[in-house]
């Protein structure tokens, strides 16, 4: 399982990044976070304690499907259904579709935080 690098910045000054990156002004180095967040709080929203410990659940039990999810979980599978493609937008979760069952695939437990 691979860390996760996530940087803090507002908004305008991820924007300036990115478009600074397109007209390459600005080369991304190694190490450079891959997943930005515009405050602490829609971090911690994203990364709650509930949303960190189903990322450990999913990468210690290795469910084969959301309804084996939600029975380790408690968690109804709607709710869960919209955890997961939350956490899937960041690239924490991956969601493997084969025929009618989803399986989530943790895809990082670990994180560094870096706020600019």
């Amino acid at each position: 399982m691979k860390k996760v690098r996530i940087g803090i910045m507002p908004q305008e000054k991820i924007r300036e990044r990115m478009l600074a990156i397109a007209r390459g002004e600005y080369k991304l180095k190694r190490g450079d976070p891959k997943v930005w967040f515009i405050s602490m709080r829609f971090l911690a929203e994203v990364l709650s304690d509930d949303n960190w410990a189903l990322l450990r659940v999913i990468a210690e039990t290795n469910p084969g499907s959301l309804k084996e999810l939600a029975e380790k979980t408690g968690r109804k599978p709607s709710n869960l259904s919209r955890t997961l493609k939350t956490l899937a937008g960041y690239g924490f979760v991956e969601l493997k579709r084969s025929k009618k069952v989803v399986r989530p695939v943790a895809k990082a437990t670990e994180f560094e935080i870096r706020a600019a």
